[in-house]
């Protein structure tokens, strides 16, 4: 919407009645083409001129690079979801990379393409734009640059025809970790090393996925995966992927993604505090704490983003927890964290792939299916965070989500039982609960409002309770 919003404030002061609204609609139409953050609720994103919850999960991060992709989507389509991510990674076994190369020279040439890489990234977008799912791009997939993933990269000195070592000051070996940060690769940039060889095939790459990209309005930009290098490399890209998009009449959203698991380190301010820069915030390493912790620090960020004036989306694409590794806090805590993310009001949340998350398993697409019946089945987006209105609560029993007086939704973790305080809620309603992993509803006995309540979940396991007194 930020073109019509504009447009809107030169249109009542230049333009007649009649013209001003026949060209309001026109540009309404175009507006309504992509994903947009809401001019209503600026928490949440619409698309397409309605207000959507993004909700996914799936098999790989790199979709676009897998021969099973059609089903995927399918399946995220039919179980409610609507939010993918797609690292623009070449790392896994049967991936291309994005340069043609030489079988002769036995190199990549940069200055040529591989048909197959772009073919699926474009197949990609159509499948989705089809189905209204909306992509996270990632630009730059850190972990290619690094380890034994860089050994096999194109950019990589030893790699292409295109460059030496010893002009890019490139290493062709690189053993540590990406949260050191020492590949000169993400420093090419004006304001660092201004590596003019290296930026140069860096601007062909990103012109050449734009090419493809800005030609649908379901693609969500976020520019690195995990990142700890600095915010000029970001802002960078940021800014020149704006401008590219602004020549060409598009309007587009992006974010960065900082390596820090604590939300409040530094870093994640760049993304938080310049709304210039960012559209929306990504806080997917929030998914690494566990529990009580999880709710306290996602809602402060988004809190501490009303008070700073900068509210936006919120996206959550790595939702972790499998109990087959050990971070994430294991299944259990990756679909609480899931339902957390959803009821504290993130505006997308995906599962995070095998084994670091649930990707879209049995068990993720019915949290994701039930979720999808949650939202809507109550004024969800008008909803805000209420445990204010629980009481006889332990830490991580229950969460609540509330318009006061009129919708109340309780998520159970395991099972529990907590005090609802339903004082300004009028006449009666009746609990509606819904079996979580089963995304299956029943109903239980009326309610009376105007008192506070005791709700007990029917049995342990993931229970989300509804009331609707607006019925």
């Amino acid at each position: 919407m930020k073109i019509l919003l504009k447009f809107q404030r030169y249109a009542v002061k230049k333009i007649s009645i009649g013209l001003c609204i026949f060209l309001l609609t026109t540009f309404s139409i175009y507006a309504q083409n992509g994903i947009e953050i809401s001019s209503e609720l600026p928490q949440y994103w619409s698309y397409k001129g309605e207000m959507e919850l993004l909700l996914g999960g799936s098999v790989e991060d790199n979709l676009f690079q897998i021969p099973e992709l059609r089903s995927q989507l399918e399946t995220l389509k039919k179980v409610g979801g609507n939010y993918i991510r797609n690292t623009m990674s070449s790392r896994d076994d049967g991936n291309v990379w994005a340069f043609y190369f030489n079988p002769e020279k036995e190199l990549y040439d940069l200055n040529l393409w591989n048909d197959e890489y772009w073919s699926r990234f474009e197949n990609l977008l159509k499948l989705t734009s089809d189905r209204d799912i909306i992509v996270q791009i990632e630009i730059w997939a850190t972990f290619d640059f690094y380890r034994e993933n860089w050994k096999k990269n194109p950019f990589n000195p030893k790699n292409n025809s295109n460059y030496s070592s010893e002009r890019v000051k490139m290493p062709e070996q690189i053993d540590s970790h990406p949260i050191r940060a020492e590949n000169p690769f993400f420093w090419a940039i004006p304001l660092q090393h201004n590596n003019i060889p290296v930026l140069k095939y860096q601007q062909r790459f990103v012109d050449k996925l734009l090419s493809y990209s800005l030609k649908y309005g379901n693609v969500l930009y976020c520019i690195d995966n995990e990142t700890s290098v600095t915010a000029s490399w970001g802002k960078f890209w940021a800014n020149y992927i704006q401008k590219k998009a602004k020549e060409q009449k598009k309007s587009v959203n992006i974010t960065e993604m900082w390596d820090p698991w604590d939300l409040d380190h530094i870093t994640h301010r760049e993304t938080f505090d310049h709304p210039e820069t960012y559209d929306f915030v990504e806080i997917s390493q929030n998914n690494h704490q566990i529990g009580q912790n999880h709710w306290d620090n996602g809602l402060g960020q988004i809190e501490r983003l009303k008070a700073g004036n900068n509210l936006r989306p919120v996206t959550n694409v790595k939702t972790y927890g499998n109990d087959l590794k050990s971070h994430g806090g294991g299944t259990q805590n990756g679909i609480e964290s899931f339902i957390r993310s959803v009821f504290f009001g993130s505006a997308a949340v995906r599962f995070h792939r095998p084994d670091y998350g649930l990707g879209l398993s049995a068990k993720a697409q019915a949290v994701i299916r039930s979720m999808r019946q949650l939202s809507e089945n109550m004024d969800f987006f008008k909803a805000t965070p209420r445990n204010d209105l629980l009481s006889e609560r332990e830490d991580n029993e229950a969460y609540c989500r509330a318009i006061q007086g009129a919708n109340y939704a309780l998520y159970f973790t395991n099972g529990g039982e907590v005090k609802l305080n339903l004082i300004k809620a009028k006449g009666k309603a009746k609990i509606q609960w819904l079996d979580v992993m089963k995304s299956k509803w029943s109903t239980g006995p009326l309610l009376k409002g105007g008192e506070t309540v005791t709700i007990k979940a029917p049995s342990n396991g993931h229970w989300v309770m509804f009331l609707d007194f607006d019925n």
